[in-house]
């Protein structure tokens, strides 16, 4: 007998509280307040507890919502959300599709006159902003002043410390939710171009929860467990894999203020976090402290410790029982992971060295793969049935197929699905681009899919060197290998033309050391060390895919948000 399918409860609302194949996001917020109104919902600790259950939530949202509408919000009209991660933002979220809206989220991190361009990209009519932010988007371009500046009616406040603050705002009684359709658009993400013209990914209702209970197929996720948003929700991979997936199922949401070591320990120890969502940056980062921990205690015990770690890994493979949090509880303790049920890791390629270790420390870890157009999850390992070396399994109501594939069998992914966008926005000759003539989104990712549709990524099209005798070298295989040297922070490979007569590439590493590595040391010695760890890593690759230049830089490299290198603002040396 087939297993019922994740969302299967939602039959038992199905012509009451919505009418079409999927509720929109505003219905499944009710759905799941009425089946877990006195839950815990949005918490942050600031520096203490402070909480709110789906309930109160919910009566906040409509509130806010009533503001809106009265603010002359009309359904369609683009309403911004810009700020750090807390309760706030994720209320203003919401109360933007209940009234009917279309939500923009912009990232808190972008320059003034960035965030200015976003704002007249969305031709967005009221904003919600952080105390950050308060000043830039009050202010205006120079030479104006106010909100009008940006053609907006309102501005709001994401912070108490700030004038027109969201709660305070409010209204004093909720309205019921605007109608909405699950085929019109609930968000607007922008993508890449925030100083050029901008490309905003429009994803409708049934993108985001179709993709929200389709992935569930491949993850199991509970009423009882509590998320933890640490990167920041403007971002696809945090909006629909921490937010909507916590409140489609009614579990917690912890936000995360800071990326500073001490706090994101501290709130991991007292919220009892059991689904931890990040970067290979950081788990990277969070694995080199625990291994540099195993190392500390000496060889005899570090290597009794290695392999209990092989025999926990070889248990939980073959037999599906986990031994690894009893064998290694104290140093998940050290770690604050005790508690943690399941690590996801997205937004990047993660070495599969990595995904092995957390694994055997007893961790359910699972990477995932998708992109901000397909809403974005396309692919999850399951727990039952990993492949370390795969980002995942096709989860159901996702078509893929290899586009110009290679002598290697690899070619460009594209797919179909509910979760394909419906375009960027105001866009149609760039929509046009990324997809085939008869409907298939080009992603954009090179790769290949083996008969349990499992997907292999080998990098980004855009991406490729192609060396000399015409052979293709993705810059992500080579930078994954660099994963577990905590001597190296950042690591850039990229392509340069040795012979300006000849357009074969040869392959550049460009590295910046890390600051514990690099700290009292001589530059020249440093240098010598990050030249060395290439000469180890050049040992393992084949000899197209071979290092001939190191570039050792003592600033980092600019980053996204998501803590990816910004593989083309490097300028060529």
């Amino acid at each position: 007998m087939a297993a019922p399918l994740p969302h299967a409860f939602l039959e038992a609302f199905r012509g009451k509280a919505f009418a079409g194949e999927w509720p929109t996001l505003p219905e499944l917020f009710a759905i799941t307040t009425e089946r877990y109104g006195s839950r815990q919902c949005f918490t942050v600790y600031d520096p203490d507890r402070i909480s709110m259950t789906y309930a109160e939530a919910a009566d906040r949202i409509g509130r806010v919502a009533a503001l809106l509408v009265a603010e002359g919000v009309v359904p369609g009209d683009r309403v911004v959300v810009t700020g750090k991660n807390g309760p706030e933002w994720a209320v203003a979220w919401l109360a933007a599709l209940h009234a009917g809206a279309i939500v923009v989220p912009i990232d808190a991190q972008l320059r003034k006159d960035e965030t200015a361009n976003l704002i007249k990209a969305a031709d967005a009519i009221v904003a919600f902003v952080d105390e950050e932010k308060w000043d830039d988007v009050v202010s205006g371009p120079p030479g104006k002043a106010g909100s009008k500046a940006f053609g907006l009616a309102a501005i709001h406040s994401l912070s108490p410390k700030k004038p027109s603050y969201i709660y305070e705002a409010a209204a004093a009684a909720p309205i019921p939710r605007v109608a909405r359709s699950e085929n019109e658009t609930a968000a607007i993400l922008f993508t890449s171009g925030t100083t050029g013209t901008p490309k905003g990914v429009m994803l409708s209702h049934k993108n985001l929860v179709a993709d929200c209970f389709l992935a569930q197929a491949n993850l199991t996720i509970l009423p009882t467990d509590i998320f933890y948003a640490l990167l920041p929700l403007h971002h696809s991979y945090t909006m629909l894999a921490v937010f909507i997936e916590a409140i489609s199922v009614g579990a917690e949401i912890v936000f995360g203020r800071s990326m500073a070591t001490s706090r994101i320990l501290h709130d991991l120890k007292e919220a009892k976090i059991t689904m931890l969502l990040g970067v290979p940056l950081l788990f990277n980062k969070v694995l080199g402290g625990i291994m540099k921990g195993i190392r500390e205690k000496g060889p005899i015990v570090s290597g009794i410790l290695g392999f209990l770690m092989a025999l926990s890994g070889l248990i939980k493979k073959t037999t599906g029982v986990n031994p690894g949090k009893a064998l290694f509880g104290t140093v998940l303790d050290k770690a604050s992971l005790r508690t943690i049920r399941i690590c996801i890791s997205g937004g990047g390629p993660l070495a599969p060295s990595v995904f092995r270790r957390y694994n055997q420390l007893g961790i359910d870890f699972i990477q995932g793969y998708g992109l901000t157009e397909t809403s974005p999850i396309l692919t999850l390992n399951p727990v039952e049935h990993y492949k370390e070396t795969s980002v995942g399994k096709l989860i159901p109501g996702v078509e893929a197929k290899l586009l110009e594939m290679d002598s290697e069998g690899r070619g460009e992914i594209a797919v179909k699905g509910p979760m394909v966008m419906q375009g960027y926005f105001r866009a149609a000759a760039e929509t046009a681009k990324v997809f085939t003539v008869d409907g298939w989104f080009k992603t954009g990712d090179v790769g290949w899919i083996d008969d349990e549709n499992y997907v292999y990524l080998t990098g980004r099209a855009k991406n490729l060197i192609v060396t000399e005798g015409g052979k293709n070298v993705y810059p992500e295989e080579i930078e994954e290998a660099f994963q577990l040297f905590d001597e190296v922070d950042q690591i850039l490979v990229r392509g340069f033309v040795p012979d300006a007569s000849s357009a074969a590439e040869e392959i550049e590493a460009i590295i910046h050391p890390s600051d514990d590595f690099a700290k009292g040391k001589d530059w020249a010695a440093v240098a010598k060390r990050m030249e060395d760890i290439v000469a180890i890593v050049n040992e393992d690759l084949l000899p197209y895919q071979r290092i001939a230049k190191t570039t050792v830089v003592p600033e980092a490299l600019e980053m996204t948000t998501t803590k990816k290198v910004k593989r083309f603002t490097v300028a060529q040396s």
